[in-house]
């Protein structure tokens, strides 16, 4: 029991401490790459509640698509940064407004819960295991219908992001595929002694 508690102190101060740097930092890339600490603490802390799947998720969803994509789109885009915080200052209060307004219901949703021990039966089925078998079985087609979806946005992305820039030199197949013997090859007579 000392161990989890230890357990949940470490993971919930570096993903309190990561969660403000996501926002204080001044680079964009830096505060991605906290993102991406927040989310591998919040999977430890899921793991500790005993909820695996839902770990697997942050980590494999979130922190392998979503903060690489968000890395992605920060380093390909080459937004001005500096512009868009020059008034970012007069929204601190509003903000300040709307998040005591959500602490305040946090704390009254906590405080109106009875909170009970519960002595469950351990089944032989973990969390995993039946969630798989309700995803793989009652939930195919919408499950596929996502993963179909998921590929057609990250082809949209690809296209979207991928653009010429002046002075890049690229592969074009087509005109490989047609060049002539002559226009490749120079056929010079070079006589011995000297160079080409």
């Amino acid at each position: 029991m000392i161990i989890q508690g230890l357990a949940f102190l470490l993971f919930s101060g570096i993903l309190s401490i990561s969660a403000l740097l996501v926002i204080t930092a001044r680079n964009p890339v830096h505060s991605v790459l906290w993102l991406v600490l927040a989310f591998f603490n919040s999977a430890g802390l899921f793991v500790l509640l005993g909820a695996e799947f839902i770990a697997f998720l942050m980590v494999i969803v979130y922190v392998g698509a979503v903060a690489v994509l968000f890395l992605f789109v920060v380093m390909m885009l080459e937004v001005d940064f500096v512009s868009l915080r020059q008034g970012a200052m007069q929204y601190v209060p509003v903000g300040l407004i709307v998040g005591g307004v959500l602490f305040a219901e946090l704390v009254f949703m906590y405080g109106g819960l009875e909170i009970e021990a519960v002595n469950q039966a351990v089944t032989e089925v973990q969390n995993s295991q039946s969630i798989g078998l309700v995803l793989y079985t009652d939930y195919i087609f919408p499950f596929q219908v996502a993963g179909l979806i998921l590929f057609v946005a990250m082809i949209g992305a690809i296209v979207l992001t991928h653009r010429t820039r002046p002075g890049v030199r690229r592969q074009n197949i087509a005109e490989q595929h047609n060049r002539k013997p002559e226009e490749a090859m120079e056929i010079r007579k070079v006589t011995t002694g000297t160079g080409a």
